[in-house]
């Protein structure tokens, strides 16, 4: 049986040590359909991890096998920046994603594809389906930031990535399902609770990483709409995170072993973390942001 696993922590960093440590004592051994012949099996558990402020330092883990302009540029992406790097339905050729997050939220519905101009000619463009006047595609971003400055208390603020006349025939299917927010009042203060729900999650290789991202997707999306048409104080909530298949790869256990238990026997939490809000640390992830939107502008879609 798959084992399930918990944890809470108050910040992101001591939550993903927490839940790995979990997922190693604890996950089953089991095969994937991504295996090379020779891999090791994968651990695999279903996990439930609270983070209370994800806002707060230390956000960043040093076993995170990444660096800090990885985050910068998977914040990037969230934003839609790479929503152009989705390949056209339909053409055996393309071979760039299936999907953006940022696509399946802020254009829930549509899809990359071919279509014949008024000229007659074929093109390439953002396919946006209707039945007679209803539209069968919705901008969720917005939808949530409506409905959460109608009624602060609505339990009905979601938004969801699958699609289920794409998503059932591809290879790669969304990972990230499901992001359910709620706003609680506090002492005066506003607080947006978060729940986020992912089918899949490479739990040592993309967790830390989807972690962040989604927590600055949150505060630059929702959260900072929100206080401008609210007038309200409004602050980053506790954040609720439900993985069906949380998982080490088993390619990925030597590295796992060595790079995350291995730094967890010789050094202490504060030598294993790193403070994202330190001057240092945000010069750095600023600077990286020419060359990474130079790389988004040059890539060849």
């Amino acid at each position: 049986m798959i084992p399930v696993i918990t944890a809470r922590a108050k910040t992101t960093a001591e939550a993903y040590e927490k839940i790995l440590i979990q997922l190693s004592l604890n996950g089953v051994e089991i095969k994937t359909q991504y295996d090379k012949p020779g891999d090791p099996l994968s651990i695999d558990a279903t996990a439930n991890i609270t983070i209370d402020e994800p806002f707060t330092d230390p956000l960043i883990h040093k076993s995170f096998p990444g660096g800090i302009e990885d985050l910068r540029e998977y914040v990037y992406e969230l934003q839609g920046l790479k929503d152009d790097w989705v390949k056209v339905k339909g053409d055996p050729k393309d071979t760039r994603w299936e999907y953006t997050y940022h696509e399946r939220l802020a254009h829930w519905g549509t899809w990359m594809g071919q279509f014949m101009s008024s000229t007659g000619e074929m093109k390439k463009g953002r396919i946006k389906p209707s039945f007679g006047d209803d539209k069968l595609y919705v901008d969720q971003i917005k939808a949530v930031i409506e409905k959460l400055s109608k009624d602060p208390f609505t339990r009905q603020a979601q938004m969801i990535t699958w699609v289920p006349y794409l998503d059932t025939k591809v290879y790669d299917p969304p990972c990230l399902q499901r992001i359910w927010f709620r706003l609680t009042e506090e002492n005066g203060k506003w607080f947006l609770n978060t729940n986020i729900s992912f089918r899949s999650n490479d739990a040592y290789g993309a967790f830390m990483m989807n972690c962040f991202g989604l927590t600055m997707f949150i505060q630059e999306q929702i959260i900072e709409p929100l206080k401008a048409i609210t007038k309200k104080e409004i602050y980053m909530g506790r954040m609720n995170w439900q993985a069906d298949s949380f998982h080490i790869y088993g390619k990925d256990r030597k590295d796992f072993e060595g790079r995350f238990l291995g730094r967890i026997k010789n050094s202490t939490f504060q030598e294993r973390v790193i403070n994202f809000w330190d001057k240092d640390i945000q010069e750095y992830y600023h600077e990286a942001e020419k060359g990474i939107l130079d790389k988004i502008k040059n890539y060849k879609t």
